[in-house]
């Protein structure tokens, strides 16, 4: 005990515990009427941070009353003032004669501690345990545009392709969220689902007139895949058909969709991979080269036609040749991701043959016509969706120059050298599709240079087979 070291702790201790530690609160008023609210008294002390809740007055009563508190911040936080509870006083002002607005500008000013007098309010106990729930956002936002929102410096700005992570859904208009990732614990409001959904779909029939009209018979409205000449008149009838078509796809409003990180379990089947974009902007060279890359990795399906076998083709090499009315019983039973008539012929990618190669461990290929995306959108294949585009009018001349638009093997002598049309045409339809099916696309490669648009979607290939993915939460579920 007579140690300087034990004798130094000791007095140390003395000290310390003679102290006094309780809050010092401001006394209370005299003359307080017995039949007073009870009050509490709340002090925090403020830096930069916004509070993080929002006031409002009451139209019966006339009270300032908080009405949400933001997940995360420095009132939620702390653990002392609750959605219900009456402001009376801030930093001894009163504020019942105050606007919210006035009330706002006060706490802006104030620095270092601020003091609340509230009357608590009554609420039921809620569990206080979140689920996690995120969202794969499907527009921009911008609060600061946004003349709907309660509080535009509570908001949270957001990207199409975003991932939020949603901390509340009590308010049926604004829900909080933040962005997946970010170190900041406190929520921001954004449009809740509903909400979007009716702001969107006021908008939504203006939005669609750009691809209506590149969806003309000149469009390239028919398979890549299967060659069909968009230059020839008497093929507008064959436009791709599904079970829905592109308008029940324009009646979808575009909002959140919930998602869930998914990672490709060891020996399970590959994700299909499904490449959209306008003719001519490099998709067969895309697979050709990935084919060519690793043959044993990837492959892809070989199209069904009722065309006549010819002497040098093989059946299951060219084509799986089948019968008029066998293509038209699998037609109506919906066996074919897609399917079209050309010259009197059927031609289509038929579903089996998809569930072929990825039960062979292979990853399938496949180009399509955006709006056969969604229902390609499954739990059995968890598509990945590659939108390739093309690059500006100027890349595509000094790129394009010796290129060529081909109808297909079957007319290979149709073969023609690129026009500004064809250039003009490509770009109209890859704003189309953009415009309207963004959404769906998990990736987005411009095809300025053939061998750099190849070896980003090589790398984009492999992080889906080994790194986590969002992928819609039905999925993982089915």
């Amino acid at each position: 005990m007579t140690n300087p070291h034990i004798k130094s702790l000791l007095s140390v201790h003395d000290v310390v515990a003679q102290k006094s530690y309780d809050p010092e609160l401001p006394p209370l008023p005299e003359g307080i009427e017995d039949d007073e609210d009870s009050v509490k008294i709340i002090r925090l002390v403020k830096n930069k941070e916004p509070l993080g809740a929002t006031i409002r007055r009451d139209d019966d009563t006339g009270a300032i009353v908080v009405v949400r508190i933001m997940k995360g911040g420095a009132a939620d936080r702390s653990g002392l003032i609750h959605v219900g509870d009456e402001l009376k006083e801030v930093n001894g002002i009163p504020v019942d004669d105050k606007k919210p607005e006035e009330i706002i500008q006060i706490l802006a000013r104030s620095q270092g501690a601020i003091t609340f007098k509230v009357v608590p309010g009554l609420k039921d106990e809620v569990s206080t345990k979140e689920t996690k729930v995120f969202m794969k956002a499907l527009f921009d936002y911008d609060p600061k545009e946004d003349n709907a929102i309660p509080c535009k410096e509570a908001g949270l700005a957001f990207k199409k392709g975003s991932i939020l992570q949603i901390m509340s859904q009590e308010d049926a208009t604004w829900w909080q969220a933040k962005l997946e990732g970010e170190a900041n614990p406190r929520a921001g409001l954004i449009p809740s689902k509903q909400f979007q959904e009716r702001r969107l779909a006021l908008q939504r029939p203006a939005a669609t007139l750009p691809f209506q009209r590149t969806s003309s018979r000149r469009s390239s409205g028919f398979r890549r895949s299967f060659r069909l000449s968009r230059r020839d008149k008497k093929t507008n009838k064959s436009m791709y058909e599904s079970k829905k078509s592109e308008i029940y796809d324009m009646a979808d409003v575009p909002t959140y969709e919930e998602v869930t990180a998914y990672r490709r379990p060891t020996g399970s089947k590959h994700r299909l991979v499904a490449l959209v974009g306008p003719t001519g902007v490099g998709l067969d060279e895309l697979k050709r080269k990935l084919l060519i890359s690793d043959p044993q990795h990837f492959s892809v399906t070989i199209p069904h036609t009722t065309r006549t076998k010819r002497n040098q083709e093989s059946d299951g090499v060219e084509y799986h040749f089948i019968s008029k009315h066998l293509f038209e019983t699998d037609i109506h039973n919906n066996k074919f991701v897609e399917y079209g008539e050309y010259k009197g012929n059927y031609y289509g990618t038929s579903l089996d043959s998809v569930r072929s190669i990825l039960s062979k461990n292979k990853v399938c290929l496949l180009d399509v016509q955006p709006h056969i995306i969604k229902h390609l959108r499954t739990a059995e294949f968890k598509p990945f969706i590659v939108f390739v585009k093309p690059p500006s009018i100027e890349k595509l001349r000094e790129t394009r120059q010796n290129g060529k638009v081909v109808a297909g093997k079957d007319d290979s002598e149709s073969a023609k050298p690129f026009t500004d049309e064809d250039f003009e045409e490509m770009l109209r339809t890859a704003q189309a599709m953009e415009s309207q099916y963004s959404h769906l696309f998990d990736k987005v490669i411009v095809n300025t240079d053939l061998s750099t648009a190849f070896g980003e979607l090589r790398l984009a290939l492999r992080k889906v087979e080994v790194e986590a993915q969002w992928v819609p939460i039905s999925w993982t579920h089915s």
